[in-house]
Parts: C-alpha cells; sequence; structure tokens
C-alpha cells in the first residue's frame, strides 16, 4: 500500500521506518527544511518539504494515489483539517490522525477522521488494520479503543484453509467468535475447519490484532 505521513518528527519517521519494514510505499510531508533533507537522506523515500493544510503541497506529495493519509503532527487541529482534505479534495479512501490530547479523540471521529490514534505505540499495526480494507474490518471498537471486534475475509490462497482450529496458531490472546460460511452460521470449536471465504468475528487487543494477521499472512501485499 502506498501511504502519505504528514509530520516528519519522531512519530512520523518511527512510523515511516515501521512501513517501509514491512514493504510498504511512503511519502511525508514536512515543513522543516532541515528535517525534510535529514529524511529523505536517512529513508531514501520523497519527502515533500511543505504544508500538509495545504492543498498545494497534498497535490504535490501525490496525495490521490495513496491508499492511506496520516496525519501525526503536534497539532490536533492539523491534523484534523490536514486528513479532511486528503479525503475530500484527493479521495483517499482511509485517514488517519494522531490526537495528542486524547480529550479530542471524538471530535476527530466525528468531524470524519477515520480513526484516531492517541499512542504512538503499534500506530503502523493499527494503521495495516484499518486500511486493509479486502481483508479485515473493525466492526466495534472496545474498552476505550484498547480492543475491537473484527471481521476477518479468510482469502483463497489461505495458509491454513483446511485445517481445524486447534491446529491453527492463535496469538496474541485473540478469540474467535463466530464463523459465516455462505448462509450458514458456525460457533467455532477447537475441531472446526476453517476454509476460504469464511467470514470469522475476532475479538482481539488492538495492539496484537497484528500477531494474528502476521501469522495467518494476512498482511502479503
Amino acid at each position: 500500500m502506498k501511504v502519505c505521513i504528514a509530520g516528519g518528527g519522531r512519530v512520523g519517521r518511527y512510523l515511516a521506518q515501521s512501513l517501509l519494514t514491512n514493504h510498504h510505499s511512503v511519502v511525508i510531508i514536512e515543513p522543516i527544511e532541515a528535517q525534510c533533507r535529514m529524511l529523505a537522506d536517512s529513508l531514501d523515500i520523497p519527502v515533500i518539504c511543505g504544508d500538509s493544510i495545504s492543498v498545494d503541497t497534498l497535490r504535490t506529495a501525490d496525495v490521490s494515489s495513496c491508499n492511506a493519509f496520516v496525519a501525526v503532527t503536534g497539532s490536533d487541529e492539523d491534523n484534523l483539517v490536514a486528513c479532511q482534505i486528503a479525503k475530500r479534495e484527493f479521495g483517499v479512501d482511509r485517514t488517519v490522525a494522531r490526537a495528542s490530547n486524547p480529550k479530542n479523540r471524538e471530535l476527530l471521529h466525528t468531524l470524519g477522521v477515520d480513526t484516531v490514534v492517541c499512542g504512538t505505540d503499534n500506530l503502523s499495526h493499527i494503521l495495516e488494520r484499518e486500511i486493509e480494507t479486502d481483508t479485515i474490518r473493525q466492526l466495534l471498537s472496545l474498552g476505550g479503543g484498547t480492543a475491537s471486534l473484527n471481521e476477518i475475509l479468510l482469502p483463497e490462497n489461505f495458509k491454513f484453509a483446511g485445517k481445524a482450529i486447534m491446529d491453527v496458531p492463535i496469538p496474541g490472546d485473540a478469540i474467535l467468535v463466530s464463523i459465516t460460511r455462505d448462509t450458514e452460521f458456525i460457533i467455532p470449536h477447537g475441531n472446526t475447519v476453517l476454509l476460504p471465504w469464511d467470514r470469522i468475528l475476532v475479538l482481539t487487543q488492538d495492539d496484537t490484532l497484528h500477531l494474528l494477521t502476521d501469522a495467518w499472512e494476512l498482511n502479503s501485499k
């Protein structure tokens, strides 16, 4: 996937490094010229020197070609505006904003940001989950955003197709709640076999969902 990151500070750089490690394409928008040079040299990626709430800057960053736009500047207001421009002007499917003040989480959601993250840990994993809309879809956020109920669609080439749940790795204390197979609703047990195109409801901690998707190889691009 291609991701545009607004904000090239510590959080933005960490996120870019994590996404690059997982073979994603990244472009960064950063207003400070010296920071832009450092990021371009150290990460070897496109870095646009400009204001992330400028339509012209986002156009230069080719935001319309991105799968996701992530705003992690130090200003919650700028993060909101940048996400709104990315979605409304450039049609970006998924927007993610960092909220420095947790009290702004609901406000940013209400004003159109798809995902609001208050902490910096596991930001890349949360992002990957949010934009993998064909495979993984969050249905319900629980525990103040620390856990979630997710629907996972098993792909045609699912690594563990034909195997019983007892023989399939389920890391991170994930709980398989149900399986929908065509019109059949299944309560999973240890001997339940997983098949391609099964829709599985999974309850997980937000910071451990990636362990399950990695073990099941659902993040391959």
